[in-house]
């Protein structure tokens, strides 16, 4: 038995991995695809191509939508394809706020469906690795976090360089690590918050550097930017020990093996494709599974870090 999927969307990522990994993943289907540009849509070589998202969102035959849209059209369609009985999945930032986020878990709910933010890079054995290590309690309580995305270069015309369509580095790559944070410690809220935010000119944050305290003395420090060379780096002090992710790709590994730091001792993840993973396990819950997915409550808390840092 599998979930049959409809895309909205087919820009960059979808064409380069999403779609490829939706028909990976052995639980999934791709029934349709939705794009303003018909053609591109049917690049995908789904069962059905439409030219308007409505369209698809209408299709009966379809049982769960992969939203990959600009941030500001997340929470709109969010609610029109729950409206439509469909199961959700939709990329990062699940919407541009605290408030609709919850609003938009509370219509899941309500409705009796799934709805999980597409942060894939919490369903990677590496990071699941991390969280499940901190969040149990095995090394203690976190001291330090550091986790950093920087890229230099968005192309001119970027949906993530307007201000109106939900851009900024924050938004897009920021949310990275701060779903690691809080993967590793689901309670974890800043007391104190120190930044410094560097706009290019286009009303949206080109680099916002964080330091974040809590209560306890707990701190975390977050990079992302969009001018900075590249980087992504993650590593986490703890009371009984440390973590590192020594490849810079700390978020973003993609079909390579990897490593792991934990103190003096390696530990290795054949290759994988965590886009593959999350669309398994997205349509395992689905078909009534017990897959781990995101949860609702982290997507919440991450919104929440944001709305603070915005």
């Amino acid at each position: 038995m599998t979930v049959r999927w409809g895309i909205l969307g087919a820009g960059w990522i979808v064409q380069t991995a999403t779609a490829q990994a939706l028909r990976d993943a052995p639980s999934a289907h791709l029934a349709a695809v939705a794009a303003r540009d018909i053609s591109r849509a049917e690049t995908l070589e789904p069962d059905r191509a439409y030219s308007d998202y409505a369209t698809l969102i209408d299709d009966e035959s379809i049982d769960a939508v992969y939203i990959a849209l600009a941030n500001d059209q997340h929470a709109p369609w969010i609610h029109r394809a729950i409206d439509a009985g469909k199961h959700v999945l939709c990329e990062k930032p699940l919407t541009l706020s605290a408030a609709d986020t919850q609003a938009a878990f509370d219509a899941a709910r309500a409705a009796g469906v799934e709805l999980v933010e597409a942060a894939w890079s919490m369903w990677h054995p590496r990071m699941r690795r991390v969280t499940d290590l901190v969040s149990s309690g095995e090394i203690g309580a976190i001291r330090n976090f550091l986790g950093t995305f920087t890229f230099d270069g968005v192309p001119e015309g970027n949906y993530r360089l307007d201000p109106q369509m939900g851009g900024g580095a924050l938004l897009d790559i920021g949310i990275y690590p701060l779903h690691a944070l809080i993967g590793c410690a689901p309670t974890w809220a800043p007391h104190n918050i120190a930044k410094e935010t560097i706009d290019g000119g286009l009303g949206v944050d080109m680099t916002t550097k964080a330091r974040l305290t809590t209560e306890t003395g707990s701190r975390a420090s977050i990079v992302a930017s969009f001018s900075m060379p590249e980087s992504q780096r993650l590593s986490i002090e703890a009371d009984g020990g440390t973590i590192r992710i020594t490849d810079d790709q700390a978020f973003t590994t993609w079909r390579q093996p990897t490593s792991l730091m934990i103190d003096d001792h390696v530990e290795n993840f054949p290759e994988t494709d965590a886009y593959r993973d999350m669309f398994e396990a997205v349509s395992g819950r689905i078909l009534g599974r017990s897959d781990w997915l995101l949860d609702p409550s982290a997507s919440v808390r991450v919104a929440t870090i944001v709305d603070a840092l915005r």
